[in-house]
């Protein structure tokens, strides 16, 4: 008993009624509304945002990724991410419109292995796992090593799993939350949340194409051509070869420069043109999504005035 489940089944009694319906549905059946899994799909939404961020500077800017820290939160994250993985096998599914949920445990496995399966499976390989024990087992040279370092992109599936935070049902239940602590109208709230998502969305993406402007110099050994080296930030730290990206990705996607110098070389050229349209985009719905707010800031007035 929470105040979403009486929300939505109206009574005390109502939600006694479907927690016995949980009860013979199977067992270690999940309610979609329980505490549980409301905590849960926190945790794992707090920990998905950690991953999207500290997932590229690591194997962007990191030089030593055999740190325990480093070690330890990876190790970590696969670990939940493959918890999840089982208990979303678990977990009853509300249906778009909200008017059941289903709790039969076939329906359940069948209806997630055709939907979220793939996408939640690629962002759950463990990754870590392998190169750990590859890293205790065996003493690898520099060579292999570097091959090593090159594949851990493929952590970058990991992103795949913001695709879990397009499920509508999932969105629509935090939306409604949020409602009910703040006591806001509908309309305010989900436009207030949406340009919230929207703008941790851009830095999100700047973020990324600030990795991203440093990733491709590296994996091409730093050419001369490349704003890294004209720079002379080959060997610098972490924290100015960071903020010397993020400067110029942010540039790029706000359209207001190419950051310290145009771009000479060719993969430049198209990291920059790739920065623009992304940035264009954003700034494109941005202005979209505030100006949904701000009518709705009066949304009965203008209705009333209309009528």
């Amino acid at each position: 008993v929470n105040k979403f489940s009486l929300r939505m089944f109206g009574s005390h009694r109502a939600v006694e009624i479907e927690r016995q319906r949980v009860k013979s549905a199977g067992t270690w059946i999940i309610h979609p509304y329980s505490d549980f899994r409301f905590y849960w799909d926190l945790i794992m939404l707090l920990l998905m945002v950690g991953n999207l961020i500290i997932l590229p500077v690591g194997i962007t800017f990191f030089k030593d990724e055999n740190t325990p820290p480093w070690i330890v939160f990876n190790v970590l994250s696969d670990t939940f991410f493959l918890a999840d993985l089982v208990l979303n096998f678990r977990t009853g599914i509300v249906v778009e419109d909200n008017t059941e949920i289903i709790l039969d445990p076939h329906t359940i496995k069948m209806k997630y292995l055709k939907s979220w399966f793939l996408v939640d499976f690629i962002s759950s390989i463990p990754v870590d796992y392998i190169f750990l024990i590859v890293d205790l087992e065996t003493q690898v040279d520099s060579d292999v090593y570097k091959t090593a370092r090159a594949l851990r992109i493929v952590r970058f599936t990991k992103i795949l799993s913001l695709l879990r935070l397009l499920r509508l049902s999932r969105l629509i239940r935090y939306i409604h939350q949020w409602e009910e602590i703040f006591h806001m109208t509908y309309d305010l709230a989900s436009a207030v949340v949406r340009i919230f998502n929207l703008i941790g969305m851009m830095l999100l993406l700047c973020h990324w194409d600030g990795c991203l402007q440093f990733l491709v110099p590296m994996l091409q050994d730093f050419p001369e051509d490349c704003w890294v080296s004209k720079n002379h930030m080959v060997v610098s730290a972490q924290a100015g070869q960071y903020s010397h990206a993020l400067f110029k990705a942010m540039s790029h996607m706000l359209c207001i420069g190419y950051g310290q110098q145009a771009p000479e070389g060719m993969t430049d050229v198209w990291l920059t043109m790739l920065s623009m349209i992304v940035g264009a985009t954003c700034y494109a719905m941005f202005i979209g999504h505030a100006t949904a707010l701000i009518q709705s800031l009066d949304s009965s007035r203008r209705q009333y005035q209309e009528k």
